[in-house]
């Protein structure tokens, strides 16, 4: 039970990474906060806690709302008195090369990506300060470090969340306050197995290709994500402050030849 007692929210928690994180995070005894825009995900992400014997909430909130993610997080304080730690996963992904990108979908990416991070962070740090306690995670990309095409307004973000994630901890270090962001490869979540069968004639074709960027020659789970999100969450990682954490088969640092 490493996360015995703790009150954790989550956001981008219906499917994908945020929802593992969410299932691991309950059964190491945390009561978790599951947020998600799409209120039957979420809902669904909710019901397996609680089939698993586990204890958690959903709140349904956009990330991207100034007024939505305040309400969110005066219920949680409300209800439970505190918030242990704050993962910041909700995200979408861009696809194109900067001329090709329309701005309204550029602006899309921008608002859930870095938007997404700054009003959570905004609104519960507050309380985290208070408490001279706290813990924040950000999830980030392996693209923040390495170039990839046609990705630039994804890269943009994920570039900014990494910079932001060094930003806070010099600011909150004084608070007890950690915040730590990972990096994640390409990850077989649903969305990225929807994205391969729309995107692309011959799916299995794509994934081959997608699978040589890194030197494992295979694709994250989003399990294998969870548990590095469950490190972070724990007291195990309290030595890491402001740190990128890897979890992406090799992609940042190695190519096979």
């Amino acid at each position: 039970m490493r996360l015995a007692n703790k009150v954790i929210l989550i956001t981008g928690s219906g499917s994908g990474i945020g929802r593992s994180t969410a299932l691991l995070f309950a059964r190491e005894g945390a009561t978790v906060i599951v947020n998600d825009l799409d209120e039957a995900k979420g809902i669904e992400t909710l019901k397996d806690i609680h089939a698993d014997g586990g204890k958690g909430h959903f709140i349904h909130a956009d990330v991207t709302h100034a007024e939505s993610v305040e309400q969110m997080v005066d219920q949680i304080i409300e209800q439970y008195g505190h918030i242990d730690v704050l993962f910041n996963n909700a995200g979408i992904s861009g696809v194109g090369a900067l001329h090709e990108v329309e701005p309204d979908a550029w602006e899309r990416v921008i608002q859930v990506n870095i938007r997404g991070v700054y009003l959570p962070s905004k609104y519960v740090l507050p309380h985290m300060m208070k408490r001279k306690s706290g813990n924040i995670i950000n999830m980030s990309s392996c693209v923040a470090e390495i170039g990839l095409a046609r990705r630039a307004s994804y890269s943009a973000t994920k570039g900014a969340v990494l910079a932001l994630t060094k930003s806070m901890q010099v600011d909150y270090a004084a608070y007890n306050i950690r915040v730590n962001a990972l990096l994640p490869g390409t990850i077989l979540t649903p969305f990225v197995e929807n994205y391969l069968k729309t995107s692309y004639d011959n799916p299995a074709t794509a994934i081959a290709s997608i699978k040589k960027r890194q030197l494992s020659e295979e694709l994250g789970l989003p399990e294998d994500v969870a548990q590095a999100a469950l490190f972070l969450a724990s007291d195990e990682s309290k030595f890491m402050m402001g740190s990128p954490l890897y979890i992406d088969g090799g992609a940042t640092f190695g190519k096979n030849a």
